[in-house]
């Protein structure tokens, strides 16, 4: 991975990717992963749970092909209802 001017990493693809996300019920957010990555090799590890227990941190590791792959997947990450925020 190296960086151009704007300081924008320049990924070589294929690569894996870590996507964090965050939700209310683990066990949900761990069935929307499976449902959006589908028949794609993962790796779904728990990261932390907020002090309330009320928020869980996932992490979910793919291998991406491409920029619009990556995308493709933090877009339906991201509008699952399953899931608050993606990082």
């Amino acid at each position: 991975m190296s960086e151009n001017k704007e300081n924008k990493p320049q990924l070589t693809y294929p690569c894996v990717w870590i996507y964090k996300i965050i939700g209310v019920d683990e066990s949900a957010m761990k069935s929307a992963v499976g449902k959006i990555i589908q028949d794609r090799s993962c790796s779904i590890t728990f990261s932390r749970q907020s002090e309330k227990g009320k928020y869980f941190c996932l992490n979910v590791e793919v291998t991406v092909e491409s920029e619009s792959h990556r995308q493709t997947i933090y877009e339906s990450l991201k509008s699952h209802r399953a899931i608050k925020i993606v990082l």
